[in-house]
């Protein structure tokens, strides 16, 4: 277990605020343990609001996901997040990213940045149906989170981002490498990740990660289905 990780599952919860922008329960809190204090966004699944089209009280369990699966294809682009009990009972904890406010967000989300590529690329393999401007956390222009990732796995096809700007592009050799060792990571995880999702999810993510190999390039948007999140930011 890494020093941060078992810092956000051991350490001691205290919300000191909420960001009443989101659409679920989202709390500022601090996380102290063995004397040292980071600040973490506590969602506990009591504070989530019920989706039409995704099972309820789940939306945790996803954000853990999305992390595994940034950590198994070696994306780097979740912050560190586990899943425990906090105040609220049990919840997503995740370490809070100051972002670098000289990025012009509404500018750098354009780019072909080569870690946006990468969240395009990990956004496509986990079916991110809400990859807004404002979930892009810049440190730096060579290094790039993302957050917000509990509308995520759903078994049909619903990519919704404002990254399209590799829409049709060719893989690249070092990405179809990342994509056939994920491959072989997911299917050697299936008993972690089936306790997050389901069997129709499991088997629908690593149906999009082999059509993403077969196919070779990045997904379009499609007819079917807004390709842009509202609103945008």
């Amino acid at each position: 277990m890494s020093e941060i990780i078992e810092h956000l599952t051991l350490g001691d919860l205290e919300v000191t605020g909420r960001l009443v922008d989101a659409s679920n329960a989202t709390l500022y809190a601090n996380c102290t343990f063995n004397g040292s204090t980071i600040p973490v966004i506590y969602k506990p699944v009591a504070g989530e609001r019920p989706l039409w089209d995704f099972q309820d009280g789940n939306l945790a369990q996803r954000e853990f996901a999305a992390y595994f699966i940034s950590e198994l294809g070696e994306f780097g682009v979740v912050p560190p997040t586990v899943l425990r009990e906090g105040p609220f009972g049990i919840g997503m904890v995740q370490q809070w990213i100051d972002i670098n406010e000289d990025i012009d967000l509404a500018m750098f989300y354009r780019e072909d940045n080569a870690e946006l590529r990468k969240m395009a690329l990990f956004d496509a393999v986990v079916n991110n149906t809400d990859r807004k401007i404002g979930h892009l956390l810049p440190i730096s222009e060579d290094l790039v989170h993302g957050c917000d990732h509990g509308v995520t796995f759903h078994e049909d096809d619903k990519l919704r981002t404002v990254l399209w700007q590799w829409a049709d592009k060719p893989l690249s050799p070092i990405e179809i490498d990342r994509l056939e060792k994920l491959e072989i990571a997911v299917r050697d995880s299936s008993e972690q990740l089936l306790q997050l999702i389901s069997e129709n999810e499991f088997s629908a993510l690593l149906a999009r990660i082999n059509r993403l190999l077969s196919e070779k390039k990045y997904p379009s948007p499609s007819d079917e289905w807004p390709a842009v999140p509202w609103p945008p930011f």
